[in-house]
């Protein structure tokens, strides 16, 4: 029982990590352009011009 002592603190600070970044990433705008860097995965490069 003395363990919840610490780890429900813990668990909270974690918690409330995760928060942070996730509020953060989507500050930064990481989740714009989802399809965009989903086609660039895929795609083979052939748009390149030759030089």
């Amino acid at each position: 029982m003395n363990m919840l002592i610490f780890l429900i603190p813990i668990a909270l600070l974690l918690g409330g990590l995760g928060l942070f970044a996730f509020l953060w990433s989507l500050k930064s705008g990481q989740y714009e352009d989802l399809d965009g860097a989903a086609w660039r995965v895929i795609s083979d490069g052939d748009d390149k011009p030759d030089t």
